[in-house]
Order: C-alpha cells, then structure tokens, then sequence
C-alpha cells in the first residue's frame, strides 16, 4: 500500500480539510446573521475590522501564536473561532472512520458543517437561519440520491404498495422526503399546540425548519431519535443551567442548539441503538 493510501495520512488531509472548512464556518456563524456575504470582504478582526493577514489566517495555529488576539488592535479574539475550527475537523474525521470514502461520509460531513452553524448561531443569538435550513433541505435532498438508503420506511411503504420496490435511489429520497416531513410536522405540531394551550410562543419556526432540513439528512427513524435525545438534553441541562444561573422558568433555552447536538449522537450512534431498540421489542 502507498503511503498516501494509508488511513493515517488519509485521516490527515480530511483532518487539514476540516479545519479549512471550520474557518469558512466561522465566516457563516458571524456574517449569516447580520445579512452578510460569506464571500467579500475577506477575513477581518471582529474589533478593529482590520483585514487578516494570510499569514495570521492559519486555523487554530495562528490564533494559537497570537494567544488569541489580533495582531493589529490587540484586543482578544474569542476562543470560539478555534474551536468551530478544531470540531469541525474532528467531525470530519469521524465521518471518515465510521463510514469509509464514500458518499455516504460526504453527506454527513456536509449535514455537521450545517449543525455547526446552526447551533452556534443558535447559543449566540437564539436564531436559526433560514438560509441554512433552506440550503441544507436542498443539500440533504440531492445528496439522498447518491446515498444508500438507510431508513427503511420508503422500502417498508414500497412492500405495501408496489410487486417490486423502486431502484435505491428513489427509495432513499423518498426517505429524506419522509423524514423532512416528520421532523418539520412534529415540532409544527408541537409547537401550535404549546401556543394555543398557554396562549404563548413556546417554541419558534426555526427549530421546525431545522427539523424539517435534518429530516432530509436521516429519514423518518432517525429524526424521530434526533427530537427525543435533543428534548431529554435540553430538559436536563436546561434544567441546570436555570437552577445555578438562577434564571426563571420563562428562560429560553437555544433548543435548536439541542436538536443539533441529538442530530450528531443519531449520526454516530443512532444505528446500534435503533437495532437495540427493534430487537428489544421483536423479543417482547
């Protein structure tokens, strides 16, 4: 085997890919927001607005070398930028490890970079925004056309439906079409309900946006384990975070920052625990 086929080169690159991707992402998680483009101006300090040097622009390294200020202002620059740079290369690793080069680690690694920006933007200033949500429907919608099916309700309905199940390809994006549908219908449902029970918004569109955009990305079954992991984290670390910062019970928590991090676990883990779960239930 060539050394540039080794898995420990390969995990290199797709690492050095991850932190170059990770730094477009911190563009995406300041600039999406405010209504920015992602693309002009270049890299600029968040304080002084001074252009970044190429040279001061290396992820994590150069924030490292300057201990976390800008080399022209001096002020700091937040330890939030080499993180979202660090994580998204870890995920990318991930991706590779837990499913090889293939196509199917290019759709989760594109459906993490999404999450990324969603979930910080989501701690950041409670929003969601629907340029993301939007682009990442379209993303997941056309990346299940080259992916293997892997939910299983499209082939389940096709049993029922047709003498002969459709070819792979319509199978998987009828599965993303299902799972947008689910996970969008769910929160919608949820949330309408919350609002005309208790009078009050309990839970935004965003959140339901982004259900319907992750739904697109992992089918109905794993969108369904994706709201129950995110509600059980954000009950329970909400929770403590209203007990120790002493915040009322009106406080609004980021959910989409939940959903987000439940989105991951079901990326990674979600398979053994759904055969868990399906064979616990075939013995009972």
């Amino acid at each position: 085997m060539c050394l540039w086929q080794s898995e420990a080169v390969i995990s290199f690159a797709v690492f050095i890919l991850g932190l170059l991707i990770g730094s477009f992402l911190n563009v995406c998680i300041r600039r999406i927001p405010a209504e920015e483009s992602v693309v002009s101006p270049g890299s600029r300090c968040p304080a002084c607005r001074a252009p970044i040097k190429p040279y001061d622009n290396i992820p994590v390294l150069s924030w490292l070398l300057l201990g976390g200020k800008c080399r022209n202002c001096k002020n700091r620059i937040s330890v939030l930028y080499p993180a979202v740079e660090l994580l998204t290369a870890l995920l990318f690793v991930a991706c590779y490890l837990a499913f090889g080069a293939s196509v199917e680690a290019l759709k989760w690694a594109v459906f993490s970079s999404l999450l990324i920006v969603l979930t910080i933007t989501d701690v950041l200033g409670r929003i969601l925004p629907d340029k993301v949500n939007f682009m990442g429907f379209g993303l997941g919608i056309a990346l299940s056309l080259f992916a293997r099916p892997m939910d299983g309700a499209a082939l389940w309905l096709s049993h029922r439906l047709f003498a002969f199940p459709p070819p792979d390809p319509v199978l998987s994006l009828v599965d993303a079409l299902l799972g947008a549908a689910v996970g969008g219908g769910l929160l919608w449902l949820v949330g309408e309900g919350y609002f005309r029970l208790r009078g009050r918004e309990g839970m935004g569109l965003g959140d339901v946006k982004m259900m319907f955009m992750a739904g697109a990305f992992l089918g109905v079954k794993r969108t369904l384990l994706t709201i129950l992991v995110g509600s059980l984290l954000g009950s329970v670390i909400g929770l403590v975070v209203i007990v120790l910062a002493g915040k009322g019970r009106d406080y609004e928590l980021p959910f989409g920052t939940f959903l987000g991090a439940g989105a991951l676990l079901t990326v990674f883990f979600g398979t053994p625990a759904l055969a868990w779960y399906q064979s616990f239930f075939a013995i009972r």
